[in-house]
């Protein structure tokens, strides 16, 4: 993303179900947005994977992670672009996950970067 000027810092969570959780441990502490007191970030990308197992676990994970993350980002008006992959093999997962801009972590940067414009573009719009 630094051909577009962005920087980032990367955050690391034990699993997909903590994505979440360490979204609103910053939002928490006005990290984010940048318009929050201590403002360090304008978005996030949430990159993660959650392949089918034997139990429905899985179904659990996914629903939550994506549930949470969507509640968080909508509330708190945090652009956030989801690259949370959900697959049904290790295969599929390698398959979306490549590098570069045809991976879907490219797809949820962009996405990131584009409600960020929107939210500079509708800031001072308002009554």
């Amino acid at each position: 993303m630094r051909a577009v000027g962005a920087r980032f810092d990367r955050v690391s969570v034990p699993g997909a179900l903590e994505i979440p959780q360490a979204l609103a441990q910053a939002v928490a502490a006005g990290l984010i947005p940048r318009a929050a007191p201590s403002g360090q970030w304008d978005g996030a990308v949430a990159l993660g994977c959650v392949i089918r197992g034997e139990t429905a676990h899985y179904d659990i994970v996914c629903r939550n992670a994506n549930h949470w993350l969507m509640q968080l980002a909508v509330r708190h008006a945090v652009p956030v672009g989801n690259g949370i992959l959900t697959v049904e093999s290790e295969a599929q997962a390698l398959a979306r996950a490549r590098g570069g801009a045809e991976g879907k972590g490219g797809d949820a940067a962009r996405a990131c970067l584009k409600l960020i414009e929107l939210a500079r573009a509708f800031e001072g719009q308002g009554a």
